[in-house]
């Protein structure tokens, strides 16, 4: 049973499966294997930073010659950052948190897919409008960034599944298996967008630190805050909160978030914590479904793992 759907046939890869364009961690060798394993690779590019784009891209041309596509904090770019990008001629372009339609048509006149990731209805409804090609269905089990007041994965991609229909659509949060993409695909969804697996991969430019962690974690252990961004003076929205695994300053600032913003004495305390190397110098971002990660195989073979899982799971279902 091959696992063809909308989205792999937009595409023209073997397996429904996206890599998240993690920033700091879904790199061009990242991006790279998950193209070369059959799924579809996402550059973690945030803001569009030339230095990055000329440094990652080169070890995606040297690692796939399959299509790969680059991720954008929209709330964090300008229409110069898109061009960047784009003189890379990417796939597709996606982006998230925040409003793309400055930046459609752009891409559309350069020939690329545009892909949008969305957190609330209200959000879907503004991509179905503004006609992407491809719309992500992000539900708040999901590592990093998302929405403050979303909807978990389970009853969100169906709502948005049914509203952008024909448009493929993408689950995202809280899938780390073949069974997780099963999940998905029998919701209605296209495929899935993977994060939080993928950064524990041997391509991921993540710290050992970070990998143990990953390892070792639990989604019990993830929590999802601000407090992390505020103490960094990060300028992500407030509507969209970050998933983590334990952190000291969680602990001490939680449901605290107005008072530590007026707070300065407390970022500094953190500025200095990590440089005494009490806490990390990140957060570890981590979706609940952590619990899945065992190790750190080559990300590639890890892509035809969770399709091969996905068929089995569908085959036993397709016994009951």
């Amino acid at each position: 049973m091959a696992l063809s759907t909308a989205f792999t046939k937009l595409f023209g890869v073997r397996h429904p499966v996206a890599l998240a364009p993690m920033g700091g961690s879904a790199g061009g060798a990242l991006t790279a294997a998950v193209s070369r394993g059959g799924g579809f690779g996402l550059l973690g590019s945030g803001d569009g930073d030339p230095d990055w784009l000329a440094r990652e891209v080169p070890l995606i041309r040297r690692g796939t010659a399959q299509p790969w596509g680059v991720g954008l904090l929209t709330w964090q770019i300008d229409a110069r950052a898109v061009e960047r990008v784009l003189e890379h001629r990417p796939r597709a372009v996606m982006f998230s948190f925040g409003d793309p339609s400055p930046y459609a048509e752009s891409v559309r006149r350069a020939g690329a897919a545009l892909i949008v990731q969305v957190t609330d209805m209200e959000e879907a409804r503004q991509a179905v409008d503004l006609g992407a090609d491809v719309i992500v269905a992000q539900g708040t089990e999901g590592g990093g960034h998302g929405a403050r007041h979303g909807r978990s994965t389970l009853p969100f991609v169906p709502l948005v599944v049914d509203l952008a229909a024909p448009v493929p659509v993408l689950a995202a949060g809280g899938i780390a298996d073949g069974r997780g993409l099963a999940a998905v695909l029998a919701l209605g969804a296209a495929g899935a967008l993977i994060g939080t697996r993928f950064q524990a991969t041997a391509e991921a430019l993540v710290h050992p630190s970070v990998s143990a962690a990953l390892v070792d974690g639990r989604g019990e252990d993830t929590e999802r805050s601000r407090v992390l961004d505020i103490v960094r003076g990060s300028r992500w929205p407030s509507r969209y909160t970050a998933r983590t695994l334990r952190h000291p300053y969680l602990d001490r600032w939680r449901d605290r978030e107005q008072e530590l913003e007026a707070d300065a004495r407390a970022r500094q305390d953190y500025q200095d914590d990590v440089a005494r190397g009490a806490v990390p110098p990140l957060p570890v971002w981590a979706g609940e479904a952590v619990d899945l990660v065992t190790g750190l195989p080559p990300a590639a073979g890890l892509v035809g793992a969770m399709a091969d899982g996905a068929e089995e799971a569908l085959r036993r279902a397709g016994r009951c």
